[in-house]
């Protein structure tokens, strides 16, 4: 919930309903569910299935609300295409953004 207080404060809200999450979110983010390298059980999916950001659950949220992922997104499991390639997703912009970041700290220890 927002504006749980004083200035504004942000009171955190724990739910494990992604609907209940998404509703006044500003942003909906996910990873990836299995190791890059793991072959996922049909089991470990069905698991997940409910915590996919797809069209559905970003409807739930604001407009204004984006979406991220750390990348590289597995569609069809964390995130489906629609959402991935949507005006919502910032997806790109976040992975250059940590390029950059990576590249300052290089710079850094490099001296």
């Amino acid at each position: 919930a927002r504006k749980a207080g004083e200035n504004n404060a942000w009171e955190p809200r724990l739910t494990h309903d992604p609907a209940e999450a998404a509703a006044d979110a500003d942003v909906l983010y996910t990873d990836v569910w299995f190791s890059m390298h793991e072959t996922p059980s049909e089991e470990g999916l069905a698991a997940y299935r409910p915590y996919q950001v797809n069209e559905a659950l970003m409807a739930r949220a604001p407009a204004s609300a984006l979406f991220m992922h750390c990348m590289p997104v597995h569609r069809g499991e964390e995130a489906t295409d629609g959402v991935a390639d949507s005006a919502q997703s910032v997806i790109f912009d976040e992975a250059e953004n940590r390029l950059h970041a990576q590249k300052a700290v290089l710079l850094s220890l490099m001296g």
